[in-house]
């Protein structure tokens, strides 16, 4: 299973969403501190409210196999900007939560997460259940697996490890 580590704001649902994929009953916990435990990686929403803290997001990030920005679908804005994705040399996901809150506006946060850059967006409900087997089914995919050879050929392309090598290459300037 891929290692998922999670960062959102604050009550947008990243320990929840822990506890739902590990089938466990959920109960509130406020996360205090960056918390590794077996399959994910639970930042506290702090992190991503400060920039003062936020740059360790960078280096706990490091720990995982896939990265995900959480939003909850009725936040009135975003604390992620636009391609945030650059700092990071792992997949990146966008998760949903909370969506069948009366106020959600799920078009509004997938707009945001695709302005991010994230490869895949889920949408969950961490209390019903709902989503929670698509993106169970994603973590458990196996990681690509490519040899030394194919991992500089790529990045003299500029891609990335889990990229398509069928991308096409850009180049600039003569």
């Amino acid at each position: 299973m891929k290692r998922l580590f999670l960062m959102g704001r604050s009550e947008a649902g990243k320990t929840s969403l822990t506890q739902a994929l590990r089938g466990e009953k959920l109960h509130y916990h406020k996360t205090q501190y960056t918390y590794a435990d077996g399959d994910t990686i639970d930042t506290p929403g702090e992190y991503s409210e400060s920039k003062q803290v936020g740059v360790g997001l960078a280096c706990f990030s490091f720990e995982s196999d896939v990265v995900s920005i959480l939003i909850a679908a009725n936040e009135p804005f975003t604390v992620f900007a636009p391609n945030c994705n650059a700092f990071l040399n792992r997949p990146l996901i966008g998760i949903i939560t909370k969506i069948n809150e009366p106020n959600a506006n799920v078009p509004m946060v997938r707009q945001w997460l695709e302005e991010c850059r994230c490869e895949r967006i889920f949408l969950v409900d961490n209390a019903t259940g709902e989503g929670i087997p698509e993106l169970r089914a994603y973590l458990e995919e196996d990681i690509p697996s490519i040899s030394l050879e194919e991992a500089k050929a790529r990045q003299r392309r500029g891609l990335t490890d889990w990229e398509s090598a069928s991308r096409p290459t850009f180049v600039t300037g003569a």
